[in-house]
């Protein structure tokens, strides 16, 4: 299960932590500075430390699933988005979260839950919420889903490094103001005219 998890992490095309190690890496630091940013990008809250919600919550999952009911007026009085459930980029479900909690032993409180939040909101459990009932499943100590996380997207973040540094070109994205123009008259372009962007 931990092997299929550390793959599962591996790589995620360019999410955030993967695109600050390429940024990082085309300025030409070593690997180690690369993945220093990586982390402090998976760290929020946003991102990868999404895992610490889940975790956080867990205890209120396990307590409120164990009744049907009980669980209903939970979830009525919290209203707000479940962390752990739906993902941006997979409105039918992770694939990810579907490849570990497949292989989990069936545990009814945890079903209760994913049942009663997919039937009311239609969002299934994603990645964060599988990584933390696998590790609750095996008695890791807080903090372990986070971590199962960043060790295997280290090795993702690894091969985007290294293909970053064979390329051996900066990234440097352009950018455009498009705010509100300044009352005053503006300064003067290099060539002598003034350049508008929207």
């Amino acid at each position: 299960m931990l092997r299929r998890a550390l793959v599962l992490v591996a790589d995620h095309e360019l999410n955030v932590s993967s695109f600050t190690a390429r940024c990082v890496a085309s300025t030409g630091v070593d690997a180690a500075a690369a993945l220093v940013a990586a982390l402090a990008a998976l760290s929020g809250p946003r991102h990868g430390a999404m895992s610490i919600d889940v975790e956080a919550l867990w205890p209120q999952f396990e307590s409120e699933s164990r009744d049907a009911a009980r669980l209903e007026r939970w979830l009525d009085d919290r209203r707000a988005r479940i962390p752990g459930f739906g993902h941006a980029l997979y409105p039918d479900g992770d694939p990810r979260a579907q490849a570990l909690l497949a292989r989990l032993p069936r545990q009814s409180a945890r079903d209760r839950l994913v049942q009663a939040v997919q039937r009311r909101s239609g969002q299934a459990p994603n990645l964060d919420y599988a990584l933390t009932a696998l590790t609750r499943e095996l008695a890791a100590p807080p903090g372990a889903a986070f971590a199962l996380l960043a060790i295997g997207r280290s090795v993702g973040w690894l091969a985007h490094v290294f293909e970053q540094q064979a390329l051996g070109m900066l990234i440097r994205p352009r950018a455009a103001y498009v705010g509100a123009l300044p009352q005053r008259s503006l300064p003067q372009a290099p060539m002598g005219r003034v350049i508008r962007r929207r």
